[in-house]
């Protein structure tokens, strides 16, 4: 029994659904006129052999032959119809749901739960409209007429309709068995085979880093094992489904030919006309087309079936975002109020009841050893993650009151792995915006000291770059990364170890960065290791075990809690700071 959560993500489904109630209502009609017209075959049978080979009239056959290719040609036009229809009810399925499950996925990757639906999401989507689209929904509209045209052979004769409904009833048997017996292959074949991909993109995306460790051997036999299982579980559904699949055929084709053998032994009884015969084959045929259908698109079916129950999974869990009241561009004041912040997944808190206060033209140090809930931070100031208690405000307001993608053009964010995306450094730069505005796109670049450096590229600002960066080294991907941060002029900049990969010529630039963000009026947060990092800083935090340990003027909080003061002043790096 679904609980209320997964039945409010049902909801959500079967309402996007509605929206195309009509038109199926028009495949219905057009489908219940296609199975009339299928009627055609049959009667033109009857007629030919019952009437026209008696009478010997040509000019009958002419007539019923004009008839019906009309006939036949009314039936190719409402089947051609109906599946452009459905084509359309598929990719209007998938247009409505894209931004609501891409936005899903991205909610729930960016909490932490990379698995699962997060990871299968899009393509569970794909697959609920690949469903749609293919004949096996088809079939679904065609498979209520069977009944009516197996009692249309039991009029030829008793005899003929129990053969044919013995027939259906195996096929119908057949067709449960292949659900029950196909689903769990199926299934594990999907999930290995996503887990090959997942495998192999991983690998491609570093493959700068298994081809200078020498791991490519190592990784190919890692890889090579998710993909042989991938292989093996596909043959296994494979066999599975081909055996009930040929065993589908198989019965088809006996059955017509017993049709024909029982028909001419009823003509031979005279119980029975010829026309008749040929009539209940075709008719048989007819009937059982839809099951076997279907059987052979069972896979088509599965998959949708299981897409449909991640779909109802994915959107209960990340409801939808309600409309939020525009708010005017915020101050740059950061307030957190006792902030406790549990990371997804896990059930202790990274990060708990710290407070500080951040204002404009300020910039603020967070330092403290590995694990002290830095990055945890970051994550909660810019939205990644919510704090399961205390207040986070910008300007007075609580980060929940913005739209997400608002907040993220009032909060820069310049994470500690820098990732840059398919495309050009402006492109990057500009969020990955269709039509990047080139004069805040070089904005950005010059404040994030960032400009020079990339006109001595090739192509400058038109440099193509990929996920790992290409050529980039990795000081410039993080300088391309500070300017995507500072592109849209955000009031806060959230900085996690910022120079970890820079030369002292990047150091020099992020610091004339932050003087620039601070001078506008902005404020800075800098999740540091390295004491040059805070040289610009008049703020800083100092957390300890996911605690504030102190909090203040830059040199009140290093005398409390390091040993060595001057050393840092020195631009040494202390033992006490790590």
């Amino acid at each position: 029994m679904a609980t209320p959560q997964l039945e409010r993500g049902q909801e959500e489904l079967r309402n996007v659904r509605k929206e195309s109630r009509p038109l199926y209502w028009m495949v219905g009609i057009f489908s219940f006129f296609a199975n009339l017209l299928m009627l055609t075959g049959p009667i033109y049978m009857l007629q030919v052999y019952d009437r026209v080979l008696g009478s010997r009239s040509e000019e009958t056959l002419i007539a019923l032959s004009i008839l019906v290719a009309f006939l036949y040609g009314v039936m190719g036009v409402l089947d051609y119809t109906r599946g452009r229809i459905m084509a359309r009810v598929g990719a209007r399925f998938q247009n409505r749901l894209d931004r609501r499950v891409f936005s899903a996925v991205m909610r729930k990757s960016a909490a932490g739960q990379t698995g699962g639906t997060a990871a299968t999401g899009l393509r569970d989507l794909e697959s609920v409209q690949r469903f749609m689209i293919s004949p096996a929904l088809t079939s679904f509209f065609d498979i209520p007429w069977t009944p009516f045209f197996l009692a249309g052979i039991a009029l030829f004769h008793p005899w003929l309709g129990m053969l044919a409904i013995g027939g259906g009833t195996v096929l119908v048997f057949i067709t449960l068995l292949n659900q029950f017996f196909s689903r769990k292959p199926v299934l594990a074949a999907n999930a290995a085979t996503m887990q090959a991909e997942m495998m192999g993109e991983q690998l491609r995306s570093e493959s700068e880093m298994v081809q200078s460790l020498g791991m490519r051997g190592a990784a190919f036999t890692r890889w090579q094992g998710a993909r042989d299982k991938s292989l093996k579980e596909t043959i296994t559904s494979s066999d599975v489904a081909g055996t009930f699949s040929s065993m589908t055929k198989t019965l088809r084709l006996f059955l017509q030919s017993a049709m024909l053998g029982l028909g001419a032994y009823l003509v031979l009884q005279n119980e029975l006309t010829p026309g008749a015969m040929i009539a209940g084959s075709i008719l048989l045929g007819r009937a059982l087309a839809p099951i076997e259908q279907l059987i052979g698109q069972w896979a088509v079916v599965q998959r949708a079936t299981k897409g449909w129950s991640n779909l109802t999974e994915l959107l209960s869990e990340v409801p939808e975002e309600q409309p939020r009241t525009a708010l005017p561009k915020p101050a740059a004041k950061l307030q957190v109020q006792g902030a406790t912040v549990v990371p997804p997944g896990e059930q202790q808190a990274a990060l708990r009841m710290v407070d500080f206060a951040v204002g404009p033209g300020q910039a603020c140090g967070v330092i403290g050893p590995s694990g002290a809930g830095k990055s945890t931070l970051a994550r909660a100031i810019t939205g990644v993650w919510r704090a399961a208690g205390g207040k986070i405000r910008l300007d007075g307001a609580t980060l929940e009151q913005y739209d997400p993608d608002v907040l993220g053009s009032h909060i820069g964010y310049l994470p500690q792995r820098v990732q840059l995306f398919e495309g050009t450094i402006a492109e990057n730069i500009a969020r990955l915006a269709l039509e990047p505005d080139d004069a805040k796109v070089i904005e950005a670049a010059r404040k994030a000291a960032a400009h020079d450096m990339i006109v001595k590229l090739p192509d400058g600002y038109n440099t193509r770059v990929s996920a790992n960066g290409g050529r980039l080294s990795g000081g410039q991907i993080q300088r391309i990364g500070l300017a995507r941060a500072m592109y849209g002029d955000p009031v806060i900049l959230v900085l996690d170890e910022p120079n970890s990969n820079l030369d002292n010529e990047g150091s020099e630039a992020l610091n004339e960065a932050i003087r620039a963000t601070k001078s506008a009026g902005g404020a800075v947060l800098i999740m540091a290791h390295r004491p040059s990092a805070i040289h610009e800083c008049e703020l800083l935090l100092m957390l300890e075990g996911g605690a504030k340990r102190a909090f203040g003027p830059k040199e009140d909080v290093l005398k409390e809690v390091t040993q060595n003061h001057a050393q840092i002043q020195g631009g040494k790096k202390p033992g006490g700071v790590t």
